[in-house]
């Protein structure tokens, strides 16, 4: 199954966990986005739902599975790829104003939890996730290009 795909067939299930009136249809998308979000494909694939944007569930899968990498595997993801992802979640909150309350809620938890894993990372002798006031001032200014030079790049795969 091809990316588009794969990310459509999520869309779908994550509309039938939460809309859907049949309690088995409900445990079958269940289970199939449990196993999604223990996939180690799944970064790349969170970050199309979240751009794709045509489905606020598919989104706040994306944000919870994105969460719950940076929390169980701060090994596997480099302090460059967390920085990105950071840099990520800032400017998509400022590029998409008018997100349902509970994904900007998923956003923010997920940028929360990457500062707070990060605090102690430093590089070139610069803590890097201790920035937060001036990150998010810049992000309030509505200055999503002065965050940081390529932050609007693509998550880390």
């Amino acid at each position: 199954m091809d990316e588009e795909s794969e990310v459509i067939r999520l869309e779908a299930l994550c509309k039938e966990l939460y809309e859907s009136q049949d309690a088995g249809a409900r445990a079958e998308a269940e289970k199939a986005l449990v196993s999604f979000q223990n996939s180690p494909e799944s970064l790349g694939k969170c970050q199309r739902l979240l751009d794709r944007g045509n489905s606020p569930y598919a989104q706040l899968l994306a944000t919870t599975t994105i969460t719950k990498l940076i929390s169980r595997s701060t090994q596997t993801l480099n302090l460059g790829q967390r920085i990105d992802i950071r840099n990520y979640v800032l400017t998509y909150l400022w590029s998409q104003p008018k997100l349902p309350q509970f994904v900007v809620q998923g956003l923010v938890t997920l940028f929360s939890r990457i500062t707070k894993l990060g605090w102690f990372d430093s590089e070139k002798d610069e803590f890097v996730f201790r920035a937060v006031i001036t990150d998010v001032t810049k992000f309030l200014q509505g200055s999503s290009r002065a965050l940081h030079d390529g932050c609007a790049a693509p998550l880390p795969a």
